[in-house]
């Protein structure tokens, strides 16, 4: 499916059906009850509609069925601007990211950081991923309780920090793991979350108010950063990622600026943390609240041993699929990269013009029911009865900006739950239904998914 690019001498623009106002009761909604919203809006307007400005999202058209999602992702992307449309991104992620950038630069970018994540080096990290998971959980004692998020981001976080600074144990990594925990944690906060939505906001009035908190611990991550690249500069052996971003040179033979590397770093970070952690917890949580899965996931698990290759124990199905059905059901981030047309376009049946923006949205296609049957349902089984086509499951984006690591994300959260299921059973502390809630521009399981230690196998 393709969209065409047609100029004529007089517009006759078209737009899907959509509200025309956004009144602030309703711009909080969609913030802090974004499933309810998007939910209530596709109800009213159909799986493609249009959505006014709100807060510092310019007015855009929001697509939620496999169609409009494949008809986007066969743009050509010369005609697309994905940077400005995720510029609400800039104040976490930096401007000189790798999300930021466009055409040749974003080209040249994805293929100098696509090594790191993919081949060779992603067999690598599995070695990794299990020793640091098998550390956190020679410390569990029988009947210990904890958030099963905390201990989730703990993992990723360790394992991002070895693959980008080659950092295991020791005060630099003790320092750099906290510093970015407790920038990201603000945003537990309704308040610092807000201020991502709402540039008006963004005032740094003293390290009392919101917006300067959050400059506070930005500045401290960066130092960290700086400290990190000032290491590496003076001599490093390791195979890292930071390395590969300060040896690398373009066709003029320029290296990368300190502040693009810093940026970089920043991202990274954050998508290789955050949204792993997330999806790790609320697997954790449907394996333990469906018991039929937990027997089915630990019939396969008793398949092998705990020294398997990992790459054998990534390779399984049906842990494959309890991973992708935990992506599908709630997803960490409940859009994909937003694009903006450089020029006016026929996207399916619509005349749309030059710099409107269209954001392909996750949940709704997740759970849109000629996809997705019974959607509210976690049932692993549908990832075994069918392939779903890269429209119709997008947990990582698509196109040109699918997420670069995917494939570490993916292997990562198969291993730490093969680790874990095979020496420890757990329980949830109690049986009641676990929702998601806003935190920062991710979504993540309410409360963290508390789990008790029933006993070490």
């Amino acid at each position: 499916m393709t969209s065409t690019v047609t100029h004529t001498s007089t517009p006759n623009y078209s737009y899907p059906s959509g509200f025309k106002t956004y009144g602030i009761k309703n711009s909080l909604r969609l913030i802090f009850q974004p499933l309810q919203v998007l939910e209530e809006n596709r109800n009213d307007y159909g799986d493609i509609y249009f959505s006014p400005e709100f807060g510092g999202f310019p007015p855009f058209i929001i697509i939620g069925n496999s169609q409009g999602v494949e008809a986007l992702f066969n743009i050509n992307p010369d005609l697309l601007d994905t940077s400005s449309s995720n510029a609400l991104l800039k104040p976490l992620l930096g401007d000189r990211s790798l999300i930021q950038l466009d055409g040749d630069q974003h080209q040249k970018r994805r293929k100098l950081l696509m090594p790191s994540f993919h081949g060779q080096r992603l067999q690598s990290y599995g070695n990794i991923i299990t020793d640091i998971t098998q550390n956190i959980l020679n410390h569990w004692s029988k009947s210990q309780t904890f958030p099963m998020r905390k201990i989730t981001q703990e993992i990723s976080l360790k394992v991002i920090l070895r693959a980008v600074f080659g950092l295991n144990l020791g005060e630099r990594y003790q320092d750099l793991g906290r510093s970015f925990t407790d920038f990201l944690d603000l945003f537990n906060s309704p308040l610092h979350t807000m201020t991502l939505f709402y540039p008006s906001l963004q005032k740094d009035w003293g390290k009392w108010t919101p917006w300067g908190q959050f400059q506070a611990y930005k500045r401290d991550v960066y130092h960290r950063l700086e400290q990190e690249i000032r290491q590496h500069q003076q001599g490093s052996d390791s195979e890292d990622i930071l390395s590969l971003l300060l040896s690398t040179v373009d066709e003029e033979g320029n290296h990368l600026s300190q502040e693009e590397i810093m940026d970089e770093l920043v991202t990274l970070l954050f998508a290789g943390h955050e949204t792993t952690a997330s999806t790790l917890a609320w697997a954790f949580y449907w394996i333990h609240s469906q018991p039929e899965v937990y027997q089915n996931l630990m019939a396969e698990l008793d398949s092998i041993n705990i020294n398997s290759d990992p790459m054998m124990i990534a390779k399984l199905p049906y842990l494959s699929a309890v991973v992708s059905e935990s992506l599908r059901i709630y997803p960490s981030v409940l859009f994909t990269f937003g694009r903006k047309l450089k020029t006016d376009l026929h996207f399916l049946d619509y005349y749309l013009p030059k710099e409107t923006a269209i954001i392909p949205c996750i949940y709704l296609l997740h759970h849109h029911l000629d996809i997705y049957p019974n959607s509210k349902q976690f049932q692993p089984e549908r990832f075994l009865e069918r392939q779903f086509s890269p429209y119709e499951f997008i947990p990582f984006g698509g196109s040109n900006r699918r997420c670069l690591g995917y494939a570490l994300a993916l292997y990562e959260m198969k291993l730490v739950l093969a680790t874990v299921l095979k020496q420890v059973k757990l329980a949830l502390v109690n049986n009641k239904e676990i929702l998601p809630i806003r935190r920062g521009f991710t979504m993540s399981p309410a409360g963290g998914v508390k789990m008790r230690v029933i006993q070490h196998y």
